[in-house]
């Protein structure tokens, strides 16, 4: 879901982009399943993931949704981090335009897919052919992200109510942002995620 987050991080890290980006589809213990660059990277993921869950401003944006939607509060959250990322990549990352990071990306993920689980495969044949990560910046595609989840996974159908909770607290979550990922940049540099 935060795909352009985990993929940057990952950059930034010096991390295996195919594995970050790959580890919401392998279960278990990747140690044995991939190379040791592309486990690190599934590893990282997980990291990164817990980490983010347990942030308090990651709570704190938690508690702004409404009770039928605070299930789905950190899918709902997690799309919405890479709008922010996505919105302001120019200045989070100055020496890379988005569009270059992204073409960089793929050209590290595709040539592996072959190897990969088809449920990923097939992530792969939207997520570049429709620009998924560009088009993050506008809220319209993050309605639709949410609503194309809610159809595939009809448990999941508060995703489609959940963007009424974005919306309300669009400018405390944008400035939540700005509290923690720019410190999750540092620690990634620092490779200590």
């Amino acid at each position: 879901m935060n795909f352009l987050a985990h993929l940057h991080l990952a950059q930034l890290a010096q991390s295996s982009l195919l594995g970050n980006l790959l580890a919401d589809f392998v279960r278990g213990n990747p140690d044995t399943l991939f190379s040791a660059e592309i486990a690190a990277g599934i590893h990282m993921h997980r990291r990164v993931d817990v980490l983010t869950d347990n942030l308090p401003q990651v709570k704190q944006a938690r508690a702004w949704f409404r009770p039928h939607t605070r299930r789905v509060a950190p899918i709902t959250l997690d799309v919405m981090w890479d709008h922010f990322l996505s919105r302001h990549w120019a200045q989070l990352s100055p020496s890379q335009t988005l569009t270059d990071f992204i073409a960089h990306a793929q050209a590290s993920i595709v040539p592996h897919l072959p190897d990969t689980p088809p449920r990923f495969v097939n992530l792969n044949d939207y997520l570049w052919s429709e620009r998924w990560m560009e088009r993050y910046a506008g809220m319209p595609f993050i309605q639709n992200v949410l609503n194309g989840m809610a159809t595939r996974r009809p448990r999941l159908d508060a995703l489609r109510d959940s963007w009424h909770d974005l919306d309300t607290h669009y400018g405390a979550l944008e400035a939540l942002f700005w509290e923690f990922y720019p410190q999750m940049m540092d620690q990634a540099r620092r490779q200590t995620l």
